[in-house]
């Protein structure tokens, strides 16, 4: 039985043209980048080329992309680093209730320390008002986060506006992309951040390497001491082989993303509209239009998610009930949470997330299988009796 995965929020494959990329840097090229003789020069070069396709994606220059460990090494190193380079000025930081885990336990560590946590809410699609921003600023606020769209329920927020609202009052603005870039077009300017975040294995890279976008002049310190690298905001012998994986990713996913983004829109909606027309109690989690094109999240009223996800296994298909960083943990999503979902409507929740080798029959497979998964659990639970 072939396996059909449709978790590409959780992770990607590994694209074969970046494997073949990556390979030289392991052996033949295996020089430190920082070494000044031919096989650090070999490593330098290849480190920097990686560095300038990544600008390129987002609209950067060079000198402002910071390679980091990955998306959660960004998302601390642009709360912490803003943070402690302007406590002389505030502590007061602004983000949202449906952050990623990085950017909420990032920011509940400062909370610690003395900085001031403002957490806004978001409305029943998961997004966020805009004006809620402008009235949380104060003569404090050194920092606004807000993630460019949700790993879970898929709503891609007001970017723009917060940014515009950000830079009025002169208030540093990062977000967390690691589900947008590669993924649907977006530049930096546009978007109007000053620092964002971005991960490789997101976007069919490898795993352990990502990047941070830093506007230049923003103040930034490094939260790892060490040596030099990455012009002292990153401490640490660069990671030549992922690096230039993450360049290759980005390179492939430039010529490719307006394209499969609409693709992937055509195949999620395909796979919400099916769920919708075939089973009762179905609810569509996330805004129904303003969301990544690959993203389907739903509750099913009347079984527990995990339990719709081992009977999916069972049939070859690899799904989520919500964050991959929470998948070990029996409490529902803080997103759907947020959301205003009850607890047990919560732990109904499945997440799909498509990607470039999903196909129509893929999406068929599901939609023939999940309906008499769905019977049969529902056929056993005394939450459904009891509801009739």
């Amino acid at each position: 039985m072939k396996r059909i995965y449709l978790d590409h929020a959780a992770t990607t494959p590994t694209d074969p043209d970046v494997v073949q990329a990556m390979l030289p840097y392991f052996t033949d090229s295996f020089g430190n980048p920082s070494s000044l003789y031919s096989y650090g020069q070999e490593a330098r070069e290849a480190v920097e080329e990686a560095r300038a396709r990544v600008a390129e994606l987002i609209g950067a220059s060079s000198e402002e992309i910071v390679f980091t460990s990955g998306g959660t090494e960004a998302d601390n190193l642009a709360l912490k680093g803003v943070a402690y380079a302007n406590e002389h000025r505030g502590n007061h930081i602004i983000t949202t209730s449906i952050e990623h885990h990085a950017v909420l336990e990032a920011a509940g560590f400062l909370e610690k320390q003395g900085f001031a946590i403002t957490r806004l809410p978001v409305d029943g699609y998961g997004l966020v008002d805009p004006r809620d921003f402008r009235k949380a600023i104060t003569d404090k606020t050194i920092l606004i986060s807000v993630m460019h769209a949700s790993n879970e329920v898929g709503t891609i927020q007001p970017v723009e506006e917060i940014g515009s609202i950000a830079r009025e009052a002169g208030v540093c603005f990062h977000s967390d992309a690691v589900q947008t870039v590669g993924h649907i077009p977006l530049n930096v300017h546009e978007l109007k951040v000053d620092l964002l975040s971005l991960s490789a294995h997101k976007l069919y890279g490898p795993k352990g390497v990502g990047a941070l976008y830093v506007r230049k002049g923003t103040r930034l310190v490094s939260i790892m001491q060490g040596g030099e690298q990455e012009r002292g905001r990153r401490a640490g012998t660069e990671n030549t082989p992922g690096i230039v994986g993450l360049g290759k990713a980005v390179e492939i996913a430039g010529h490719e993303t307006a394209e499969e983004a609409e693709r992937l829109r055509r195949l999620r909606d395909k796979l919400i509209g099916g769920m919708l027309d075939t089973m009762e109690h179905v609810r569509l989690n996330g805004h129904p239009t303003r969301r990544l094109p690959n993203n389907v999240n739903v509750s099913i009223g009347f079984v527990e998610g995990e339990a719709v996800l081992l009977n999916l296994d069972l049939e070859g298909i690899c799904a989520s009930t919500g964050s991959a960083c929470s998948s070990s943990s029996s409490e529902p999503s803080h997103v759907l949470l947020a959301l205003g979902l009850p607890s047990e409507q919560a732990h109904c929740s499945l997440r799909f997330s498509l990607g470039r080798e999903n196909t129509d029959e893929h999406v068929e497979r599901v939609l023939k299988v999940l309906p008499p998964i769905v019977a049969r659990l529902r056929a056993m639970s005394p939450l459904l009796k009891s509801s009739r």
